[in-house]
């Protein structure tokens, strides 16, 4: 019996790039995988295809589009009726810088796209299946978040005022951080564990190459794979919480992750924009 036997992990954004990788190698191992994508039938094509591949039938999809939050609550509602138990979650779906064409974007619910899929979806996805992590234990939350941050100005979070696709990516991305440390404390002892990464610098992920505001390709999606897989499933790090990773290597992200009062007001501010005080 391997590391991976009885293991039940979900990806978000499994169905393309480095969340297929990830998706890929953990299904080879033997673990239970849970994908998820935006669209039906290629997450259900990507689904068929690791299961061939790996002749690992022990996986299952899910389709949600994280630019709703109304969907996300669905997405959560299922995992939880279908799963009774889940090791690992790895927050992996977002969207990148975009195009300099492009211009401001803003989700189903009104919030800037960035912000709302990189950061407001995995923030009310993790709270919601956090029983379910709990009654798991021991179980871990990886977030995939970036070496481009840029700090939060609480005063124009959805960047209504001077508009920048790659501000836009890089501050959702810390606001990531932020809750990684910030829930990393508020599950002190409870066996959950929260620490995120950045995977790789400049993947060859569509992602990267859609962007007018990146550079060519540094690096692969197989060694941003490798980095997630040791957050998400070394031994090395049972116990470790609230660390930000480059790659493999334990890092410092930016100043603001570090400010207990940022990342108050952030998360106070989240549960306003997702509606946690209300009945759902």
């Amino acid at each position: 019996m391997n590391a991976y036997d009885g293991k039940v992990i979900l990806i978000t954004g499994a169905s393309d790039g480095l969340g297929k990788k990830v998706a890929l190698d953990l299904a080879a191992e033997g673990a239970t995988v849970l994908l998820h994508g935006r669209s039906q039938a290629k997450g259900e094509s990507t689904l068929q295809e690791i299961s061939k591949s790996t002749d690992n039938k022990k996986l299952r999809y899910y389709n949600a589009d994280l630019s709703s939050l109304d969907a996300v609550r669905k997405f959560a509602d299922r995992v939880l009726a279908d799963q009774s138990h889940l090791d690992v979650l790895i927050n992996n779906a977002g969207v990148g810088a975009g195009s300099r064409q492009a211009g401001r974007e803003l989700s189903i619910d009104g919030y800037e796209l960035r912000f709302a899929i990189n950061y407001l979806a995995p923030f009310l996805f993790t709270l919601r299946l956090l029983p379910l992590l709990r009654q798991s234990a021991p179980a871990r939350i990886v977030n995939v978040s970036s070496l481009g941050q840029r700090p939060i100005d609480f005063d124009n979070v959805m960047l209504e005022h001077d508009y920048d696709g790659l501000r836009a990516y890089r501050q959702s991305k810390l606001a990531q951080i932020l809750f990684t440390f910030d829930l990393a404390e508020r599950l002190k002892n409870s066996g959950v564990t929260v620490n995120c990464l950045h995977p790789s610098s400049l993947m060859n992920t569509k992602m990267v190459l859609d962007s007018d505001y990146l550079g060519a390709p540094m690096s692969t999606i197989e060694e941003g794979a490798h980095a997630v897989e040791y957050v998400a499933m070394s031994s090395e790090l049972e116990g470790v919480s609230g660390e930000y990773f480059d790659r493999e290597k334990r890092a410092h992200a930016d100043p603001q992750a570090y400010d207990l009062q940022a990342r108050s007001q952030l998360w106070a501010l989240s549960e306003k924009l997702v509606k946690m005080g209300e009945a759902q």
